[in-house]
């Protein structure tokens, strides 16, 4: 067969082959050129990727907790009643990639949220992202805001948010979730894997009823005496379960990004305080439990005590000789020194050893501060920790100590959680101790400080404390503790009531004093009147035999005992 040459053909057979040639150049520029596209396109999109990947890792956390944040388990109280649980919101981000005219989406946004800046939300909308939150935990009514708003590039994702339907009533027992779906305080720290990995409800012992009625006291003291703060709890003596726990100032557990650290702090577990005079009560219980001290017995409190420059008085002179259930009534510093030094400094501090008193306190919550006490346990120290100076407790420490003392003896680990089976206990004093220590806490109430927290039908025994505030160095006069430790019924104690207000103000009508007694004693016989019926605890006759011979102590005779000793 004979082939073509281009010499054999003729003028338009060139110009054809010509045409060809184009043609075929043409098509080979387009196909490189569609190639060079679709390579570019690929290499967009892997790279789009990657910016969606790595803004998406930094939120993948929280998307991944949202998804454990569902099976959290709610908190209920004793009762069932609803404290903590979750709720289903929707959070929004935006996708600056496919935004059309971002300033008037930042104009509207801003407009219609005053929290996002228009340059927060500027700065969101600059970034090479498919994917930037804006605002999360959106309401229903904000969420309607922006879909009428109309913005391409703006969507919306379902999160778990945890609620706390009481608001701040529980804010330092339940402490909150952060946005990643961890608990980042309180119970919610303390159990957070069993409530992401259980949904089965935690029940507390908490009381919702208890709780509103030392709120609103606590509030109500505060505002009258100008305080700082307050803490209440509410202790079951026989068991150790708290049926309250209020410090206030508090915070919101909801907004729990806007609280301060003065509502943060957590009064009644992370603060150690000197308690003044309710100390007594542990001091009595190791003396009489000693067998060294007796009630029978007496003290000479004529005169202070007179250490190096320094001096022990009693705010309630009586200058004589007391019986030891005088000391306790008149809360008598120089009989409670003297008492310290017949049991001994060793033997004092051996015992706060075993109350626990020298080591922090177990319970189910991340606060758990450290007494402070002197290194070296000496004579002078006994004498000052004999009346709460020179040791810091917490009013937790406190309120388990004072259980243990009068439920015959035993004193149980404190609790928050419902169990099925009773925790741990140790026995404390002999209940012959515990009957005495009962008998002196009544007295108290009817004859000594305590007056004001006596409550008809409830028969409260307890004991007050006033202390001077330690401060760069030295104690302040002006700024002050008072408290007060409460137990009723007192013949029969089932429930604990400590009351303490920080840095309260002497009024007119108290004669400028602002003392445990006059403070922190009527705000526990308010709780008393107010939480003794729900806890059904009935009334009872004060003057009915059985009764009164359980609280009796026989003055007359140790009155007789004392005339003849002087």
């Amino acid at each position: 067969m004979m082939m073509l040459q281009p010499a054999m053909l003729d003028g338009q057979g060139k110009k054809a082959l010509e045409r060809m040639r184009g043609r075929l150049v043409f098509c080979i520029f387009m196909m490189a050129t569609l190639y060079m596209l679709l390579c570019g396109r690929l290499m967009d999109l892997g790279v789009s990727s990657v910016y969606h990947e790595q803004d998406t890792a930094a939120t993948s956390n929280s998307l991944d907790a949202t998804a454990s944040l569902i099976q959290r388990a709610d908190i209920v109280d004793r009762n069932g009643v609803l404290l903590a649980s979750n709720l289903t919101t929707q959070s929004l981000y935006a996708n600056p990639r496919v935004m059309i005219d971002k300033e008037d989406a930042i104009k509207k946004l801003s407009r219609t949220f005053p929290d996002l800046s228009p340059a927060f939300l500027r700065e969101r909308f600059s970034a090479r992202k498919n994917f930037v939150w804006l605002k999360r935990n959106l309401t229903p009514k904000e969420e309607m805001a922006v879909n009428n708003l109309g913005i391409p590039g703006l969507d919306f994702q379902a999160e778990q948010r945890r609620i706390y339907p009481q608001g701040d009533l529980f804010a330092h027992v339940l402490g909150y979730v952060g946005m990643d779906g961890h608990g980042l305080s309180g119970m919610e720290k303390t159990y957070d894997d069993q409530m992401l990995s259980d949904n089965k409800p935690v029940a507390l012992t908490l009381d919702v009823r208890v709780q509103n009625s030392l709120k609103a006291e606590l509030e109500q003291t505060i505002r009258k005496f100008r305080a700082i703060g307050a803490s209440a709890l509410v202790m079951d003596v026989n068991n150790g379960q708290i049926l309250g726990l209020i410090s206030l100032p508090d915070f919101n557990p909801n907004r729990f990004t806007k609280g301060d650290a003065n509502g943060m702090f957590n009064r009644a577990l992370s603060g150690v305080y000197e308690m003044g005079s309710t100390m007594k009560t542990i001091n009595m219980a190791m003396a009489l439990d000693s067998g060294r001290v007796h009630m029978g017995d007496s003290y000479d409190a004529t005169n202070p005590i007179k250490i190096g420059r320094y001096q022990i008085n009693d705010f309630h002179a009586q200058k004589r000789v007391l019986s030891v259930p005088e000391v306790f009534m008149y809360s008598s510093n120089i009989g409670s020194a003297k008492m310290a030094l017949d049991v001994g400094a060793e033997a004092q501090q051996k015992f706060f050893k075993k109350a626990g008193l020298l080591k922090p306190i177990a319970i189910e919550l991340p606060e758990k501060p450290h007494p402070l006490y002197p290194k070296q346990w000496t004579k002078t120290s006994a004498m000052t920790i004999s009346f709460g100076h020179g040791i810091a407790v917490s009013p937790l420490h406190l309120i388990s100590v004072i259980s243990g003392l009068v439920n015959g003896g035993m004193m149980h680990q404190p609790t928050i959680i419902k169990h099925d089976e009773p925790l741990d206990s140790t026995r404390l004093v002999k209940a012959r101790t515990s009957d005495s220590i009962r008998r002196l806490l009544r007295l108290v109430v009817t004859n000594g400080s305590g007056k004001n927290a006596n409550v008809a039908g409830y028969l409260v025994g307890g004991k007050t404390g006033t202390a001077e505030k330690l401060g760069d160095g030295h104690y302040s006069k002006d700024a002050r503790l008072s408290s007060f430790i409460g137990v009723f019924p007192i013949n029969k104690p089932r429930y604990a009531v400590l009351v303490m207000v920080d840095e309260p103000k002497g009024l007119a009508e108290s004669g400028g004093y602002a003392t445990g007694g006059i403070v922190a004693a009527p705000a526990a016989g308010r709780i008393i009147t107010q939480i003794a019926p729900m806890l059904g605890v009935e009334p009872v006759d004060e003057n009915a035999p059985g009764v009164r011979e359980a609280i009796r102590i026989d003055y007359e005779v140790k009155e007789r005992k004392l005339a003849s000793a002087q």
